[in-house]
């Protein structure tokens, strides 16, 4: 219905233009696209039937006016369902950020998006993943890993399931796998954490790890999202400040001044 009525609106509007018609025409198709998906969505009891199609229609419908905040609840629900159960530590997290990060922007809506998302079993990561990468720069697309591991360690653990969701997420993001496995190391930590944190091995070089420690300090420096909100912010600056610390750890085993 909308599709026609704008359609004529847009005609009309403007100067009788036959452009402005067809720009109507797909603004009216849009909305009505989104009301059969959302008469859908209630006829099937809040979503829990939807499709990938129909929920990437969905994430495309709110990330038109929304952006970030949708990206962030799809990727949150994928993470939090990872290990078959969604904790209240979990959630907690992902609020206290988005207050953090938004603000009074941040309302019930956004809770809302997010238990569709977890409620439908079917997120269309690779599409969504894709458009994430049209839309950000790869210094936030790496951050966003940082925040990932945060929903995952916030019950105290890092379970082998999150880090597999949060893998495959990271190669569909365009990350590197060094990169993937810098954060990781930040949040799920062994014998080689410090050397994984700076993107080598434990047989490299004390030349090795200086050159890797610039390379990454200039890499992950907080100023490379300084156009995002402040809750990326703390997220870049513990991020660099980890770096450090691995570096130190290691100068110190090794004795390198």
């Amino acid at each position: 219905m909308f599709k026609w009525i704008l359609a004529s609106a847009g005609f009309f509007v403007f100067g009788r233009s036959f452009f402005g018609g067809v720009i109507g025409f797909f603004v009216g198709s849009g909305i009505d696209n989104y009301q059969h998906i959302m008469k859908r969505a209630q006829a099937q009891g809040g979503g829990r039937s939807f499709s990938p199609e129909d929920l990437f229609n969905y994430y495309q419908q709110r990330s038109s006016t929304s952006d970030i905040p949708t990206m962030l609840m799809a990727l949150s629900a994928a993470v939090m369902r990872a290990d078959g159960k969604v904790l209240k530590s979990e959630l907690a997290y992902v609020k206290t950020f988005l207050n953090q990060q938004f603000g009074a922007r941040f309302s019930t809506e956004h809770l809302q998006v997010l238990k569709r998302f977890i409620d439908s079993g079917n997120i269309p990561l690779n599409q969504i993943c894709q458009d994430i990468r049209l839309r950000m720069q790869p210094e936030v697309r790496t951050q966003l890993l940082h925040y990932m591991f945060g929903i995952a360690k916030a019950d105290g653990d890092v379970s082998p399931s999150e880090i597999d969701v949060i893998q495959q997420i990271s190669s569909m993001l365009g990350v590197s796998q060094t990169d993937f496995e810098s954060v990781k190391n930040m949040f799920y930590r062994n014998v080689d954490s410090d050397y994984k944190v700076l993107g080598i091995e434990q047989g490299a070089t004390d030349d090795e790890v200086k050159k890797a420690y610039r390379k990454m300090a200039i890499k992950f420096h907080p100023d490379k999202v300084a156009q995002m909100g402040d809750e990326y912010q703390k997220g870049a600056k513990e991020k660099f400040q980890k770096i450090q610390d691995s570096y130190e750890a290691i100068k110190k085993r090794r004795g390198i001044k």
